[in-house]
């Protein structure tokens, strides 16, 4: 009883550290100038992130990165999250 009580503690200790992981490093990507703390901006021109796939964030970081995908300001911006794509999409997705 005592290993499965420690085993279920740590599995949900560091869960919660893989969400904290995510949130901070979506707030350090820059992202949440352009769109908000939640991934909800503020400025309807700028997409909402909070609650996409995050498989479909990942790529889309990923092809601005190698220019796959073209925007001047999203080009730049992405390369910050170089790296910790992964973790920013899996904290959007569980935005609303």
């Amino acid at each position: 009883m005592k290993r499965i009580l420690l085993v279920t503690t740590v599995a949900i200790f560091t869960m919660g550290f893989a969400q904290a992981d995510g949130k901070a490093d979506y707030m350090n990507s820059g992202c949440v100038g352009c769109h908000g703390t939640t991934g909800v901006s503020a400025i309807p021109t700028y997409p909402k992130l909070a609650g996409q796939n995050a498989a479909y964030t990942v790529k889309q970081l990923k092809d601005f990165q190698t220019g796959a995908r073209k925007d001047p300001t999203m080009s730049a911006m992405a390369g910050l999250a170089a790296g910790k794509e992964q973790s920013i999409a899996d904290f959007l997705a569980k935005q609303k």
